[in-house]
């Protein structure tokens, strides 16, 4: 059984709501970490542009190059498969951060500890579900075993995209629901 997430890019509105519950759940109070993390791209050019979002965090990969990284354990993989790290055992070396294709682990300046997502490892124990699916107005988002995400959210998934890199480096527990332009290889990171 492995764990991860579904996004659904075309009922994504790029609010990011998600990311301010997550980094309120988290407590980060600086500017710079962000646990979860939508970005806005464009791409394709007229009479054809597109413009999407895609939100981002752990993807507790099955071969997580962050957990192959650290010298301590202190990123390491539970029985079920997630990507958890253990402050106590952390030596501050960001080796995971290095080494994170996606970006997951990330430095709190205020703590001077990595932090990264556990999927809300002690809501979801208590039966809830993590803070970026409740917090998402358009139910974008989705947690749970990834062959029950796959048989609910039907075919047509895929687990990577330009934007985000390839899968076979780490083969990450993400299902994404495309939309129009996803595809394009040349885009750009927008501000919104």
């Amino acid at each position: 059984m492995s764990y991860g997430f579904y996004f659904d890019m075309s009922r994504c509105i790029g609010c990011r709501t998600c990311q301010v519950a997550c980094k309120d759940r988290h407590d980060l109070q600086t500017v710079g970490p962000r646990t979860r993390r939508v970005a806005s791209y464009e791409s394709g050019v007229f009479p054809n542009p597109s413009i999407y979002h895609v939100a981002v965090s752990c993807n507790h990969c099955e071969d997580p190059a962050c957990v192959k990284s650290c010298p301590t354990t202190s990123m390491h993989k539970t029985d079920d498969g997630l990507v958890v790290h253990d402050d106590s055992l952390c030596v501050q070396c960001r080796y995971c951060m290095m080494a994170c294709p996606y970006g997951a682990p990330q430095w709190d300046e205020a703590t001077s500890m990595i932090v990264k997502c556990d999927s809300c490892m002690d809501l979801r124990e208590a039966g809830k579900n993590p803070v970026c699916v409740d917090a998402c107005l358009t139910r974008a988002l989705d947690f749970g075993d990834i062959d029950e995400l796959r048989e609910k959210y039907g075919s047509g998934l895929v687990s990577e995209i330009p934007a985000i890199g390839p899968a076979d480096l780490t083969h990450p527990n993400l299902l994404l629901r495309v939309t129009e332009g996803v595809d394009d290889e040349t885009f750009n990171e927008v501000a919104l």
